[in-house]
């Protein structure tokens, strides 16, 4: 998503292209250091929105969110960019569905896999002939037996069996799911971002007129 921060005189890129070199220089000067300056703070709110929309198990998630500044046009006022290189993070912004065969893991409460971790389990319950599936309550279920040779990879699958039953122990050779197969997964924009970006737009403003001021443009 593209906001535009436009302001009359000074901004007006038309204007702005009649200055002299040594004007528009400061000019850009003025509005990048703005940028700088409100650009953490929007990281900043940012990153506590996230912290309250997602259950954070990691700080390298939140931080993952910064701000940029492009300045290599020199003919044009710098730009900010506030992101995250984590790719999914996008659809909890926008909201949207995940269509596919999707292996959903049956994990622990609030408890996470990496994909490529939970690839390695099924790949390795697979192989050994220990991975197959079942249709229960029109559910299709993946399950594992309880067997030592997939011990260490079925340690937080059994853990979660446990809570949801309230088994003492599971017994070997105790059939256990692992994941269910569903055709999509629906999600609701959740982390609203522009909010956040749009909602700084005033300092941001605030701040470039201070700096031009101070710089005496």
């Amino acid at each position: 998503m593209r906001i535009s921060l436009a302001a009359s005189g000074l901004l007006d890129p038309q204007r702005l292209n009649s200055w002299l070199p040594e004007r528009r220089r400061a000019i850009r000067a003025a509005v990048e250091n703005a940028m700088k300056t409100v650009g953490k703070d929007i990281v900043a709110a940012g990153r506590k929105q996230m912290e309250s929309v997602f259950n954070v198990r990691s700080g390298g998630f939140t931080r993952s969110l910064r701000h940029r500044l492009y300045t290599a046009k020199t003919d044009q006022l710098p730009a900010l960019k506030i992101g995250s290189p984590i790719p999914w993070l996008g659809i909890h912004v926008r909201g949207g569905t995940v269509a596919g065969r999707l292996l959903i893991p049956l994990l622990p409460e609030h408890q996470r896999i990496g994909r490529k971790a939970f690839a390695r389990v099924v790949d390795s319950l697979i192989r050994s002939g220990n991975g197959f599936f079942i249709r229960k309550n029109g559910k299709v279920i993946l399950m594992a037996e309880n067997i030592a040779e997939n011990s260490r990879q079925l340690t937080r699958f059994k853990r979660a069996e446990r809570q949801r039953t309230g088994q003492r122990a599971i017994k070997r050779g105790q059939e256990i799911p692992i994941a269910v197969l569903v055709p999509r997964v629906r999600l609701k924009a959740r982390f609203n971002l522009p909010a956040v970006v749009q909602a700084h737009m005033p300092a941001l403003a605030t701040a470039i007129v201070q700096r031009l001021a101070a710089a005496q443009v």
